[in-house]
């Protein structure tokens, strides 16, 4: 497959029932359900189709990478991700399909890697 249809099919769904093909883990990615989808539900990654100040379609196209998830007032979490071309930032609703390790791995990131070392806990 060649890079320019591996970017083509990675296009993160922008109506509903329209299924990619993740150009970085290869999932094909479906909804069933009708919802639309704004990554991949294996690794997470997405494309940068869409600017998040007003949700019209974007030049960039660059890869959206995951950076982290937050949780939202009501409770439900989203993925924050890093635009590797421009370094936008968007977040997305997470999904109930979507890779629970992943995200867990991104949620406890900052624990596992803080910016400080730990021993400095020790003197306290």
């Amino acid at each position: 497959m060649s890079s320019t249809n591996r970017t083509l099919s990675s296009t993160p769904r922008t109506t509903p029932n329209s299924a990619f093909s993740c150009a970085w883990c290869g999932r094909t990615v479906s909804a069933d359900d009708g919802a639309r989808r704004h990554h991949c539900p294996s690794c997470l990654r997405s494309q940068h189709v869409l600017d998040p100040a007003d949700g019209s379609p974007s030049d960039c196209r660059g890869r959206m990478s995951p950076i982290a998830v937050a949780v939202r007032r009501p409770g439900g979490w989203v993925v924050i991700h890093r635009c590797v071309r421009c370094d936008e930032l968007t977040s997305n609703p997470t999904r109930t399909d979507d890779n629970q390790l992943v995200l867990m791995r991104l949620a406890v990131r900052p624990l596992a890697q803080p910016p400080f070392p730990l021993e400095a806990f020790g003197d306290l």
